[in-house]
């Protein structure tokens, strides 16, 4: 079967780490699509407060499959 996929890009946020990070933006994004395929990190960044990690920011492209008619 053939595929067309779609790829949006979104930021995931969390105070444990990356790793959960990126689980909390592919969790709202499956939240309102399906068909979630794979993803990519695309930027790491974080949000320092008194010199130390406050929040880990990753941006993530998910691609999905489109419904086929």
């Amino acid at each position: 079967m053939n595929h067309v996929y779609k790829i949006i890009e979104v930021t995931g946020s969390s105070t444990l780490s990356s790793d959960d990070a990126i689980r909390n933006a592919v969790a709202a994004a499956a939240q309102s699509l399906h068909h979630l395929r794979w993803f990519e990190v695309v930027e790491t960044r974080g949000h320092l407060e008194a010199g130390v990690i406050a929040h880990w920011q990753v941006t993530v492209k998910i691609g999905f499959t489109l419904d086929t008619p």
